[in-house]
C-alpha cells in the first residue's frame, strides 16, 4: 500500500511517500520512498500580519500542485493533508484552501494543535522502549510545541502550546506564555520513574546530526545547553557558513534549542532521544491504521 502525508507547517511543508508492508506475524513494515521539504516560512506571514500575503499564497499554491504531481507518479492509494499552528491562525486560511482543492486536487485540512501532538504520538515510539522509564514527546515547530507524556504504556497528558521558532524570532512569545508552559510542565509530566525526553521536529533532528551523537543514543541537557550557547553567539551568516545550514534552519534552531532545554529543565528530564520522527511520519501511520480498520 502506497500512502502520502501532507503537513504543512509554519516553516515549512513537507510530503512524504511510504509503502507499508503487511506482516503476517508482527507490526506493518513502513519504508519511505520519498521526502520532499519545501520551506514556505507561512509564519512569518501569519504571526505578523494575521494572513498568509499573495506571495506565499502562490508558493502553497505551486508546492501543492507539485505535490499532487508526485503522488501521481508513485501512484499513492491514499492521503492525507494536514495544516497547522499557522493556517490555524491564518485569516485567510479557508480560502486558501478552496484554492488549492481547485488547482491541485489536494484536500488540506486544519487541524488542532491537540491533534498534532496526537499525531506525533502516532509514531509508537516509547512502547518500544524501556518500561523503567516515562517519556516526554516534545514536538517544536514553527507556531507551537505539542507536549505528550507517556508512561506504563499509557498516554497520560497532552498539550499544544502557542510557543515555537517562528512566534519567537518575531517577538510573539512574552513571559505569560513561558509561565503557563512552565507551569503546565510542573503539575502534570511527574511520575515515580525517571522521565526520558523524545525529540521530533527538524531542528532536533538537525542538531543530533550536528552532534555526531550515534544512532539510539541520547542527546543530553547539558550539550543542548552548550549548543544553544555557541549558536547563539553567531549571526545567521555565520551559524551557515559554520555548520553548513541552510538560512531556513540556521534562524530557527536558536529559538527551538531555547524551548527544547527550558521544557527539559521544567520536566526534570536529562536525556533526550531522536529518532527522526515527525507529524508526517504519524499521519503515514494513522493513515494506515485507519484503512486497515476499515477492511
Amino acid at each position: 500500500m502506497i500512502i502520502a502525508a501532507i503537513d504543512i507547517g509554519s516553516n515549512a511543508a513537507r510530503l512524504l511517500i511510504s509503502e507499508v508492508k503487511a506482516v503476517k506475524k508482527g507490526k506493518p513494515e513502513f519504508t519511505k520512498l520519498n521526502l520532499l521539504r519545501i520551506p514556505l516560512r507561512l509564519g512569518f506571514d501569519v504571526f505578523a500580519n494575521g494572513e498568509i500575503g499573495e506571495e506565499r499564497k502562490e508558493m502553497l499554491a505551486g508546492s501543492m500542485r507539485i505535490f499532487s504531481g508526485m503522488m501521481k507518479v508513485y501512484k499513492v492509494e491514499h492521503y492525507r493533508a494536514c495544516a497547522t499552528s499557522a493556517m490555524r491562525d491564518a485569516r485567510n486560511g479557508r480560502d486558501i484552501i478552496k484554492q488549492v482543492k481547485k488547482e491541485s486536487g489536494i484536500d488540506i485540512e486544519i487541524i488542532s494543535g491537540d491533534a498534532e501532538a496526537a499525531l506525533v504520538f502516532e509514531n509508537h515510539i516509547a512502547e518500544g522502549l524501556d518500561k523503567d522509564f516515562a517519556y516526554l514527546y516534545i514536538d517544536v515547530g514553527g507556531g507551537s510545541t505539542e507536549l505528550t507524556f507517556f508512561e506504563n504504556g499509557q498516554r497520560k497528558y497532552s498539550r499544544s502550546f502557542d510557543i515555537g521558532t517562528i512566534r519567537l524570532l518575531n517577538n510573539l512569545v512574552n513571559e505569560d506564555h513561558w509561565k503557563e508552559m512552565k507551569e503546565e510542565i510542573r503539575r502534570n509530566i511527574n511520575s515515580k520513574k525517571p522521565v526520558v525526553a523524545i525529540g521530533s521536529g527538524g531542528n532536533i533532528n538537525k542538531i543530533f546530526s550536528m552532534s555526531k551523537t550515534k544512532d539510539g543514543n541520547p542527546l543530553v541537557l547539558s550539550g543542548l545547553k552548550t549548543w544553544y550557547k555557541d549558536l547563539y553567539k553567531l549571526s545567521v551568516p555565520e551559524r551557515m557558513a559554520k555548520h553548513n545550514l541552510r538560512e531556513d534552519r540556521a534562524d530557527v534552531l536558536v529559538p527551538a534549542l531555547q524551548i527544547f532545554t527550558k521544557v527539559m529543565e521544567w520536566g526534570d528530564i536529562n536525556k533526550i532521544f531522536v529518532p527522526k520522527i515527525s507529524v508526517a511520519d504519524g499521519l503515514v501511520h494513522s493513515i494506515y491504521d485507519s484503512v486497515t480498520k476499515k477492511k
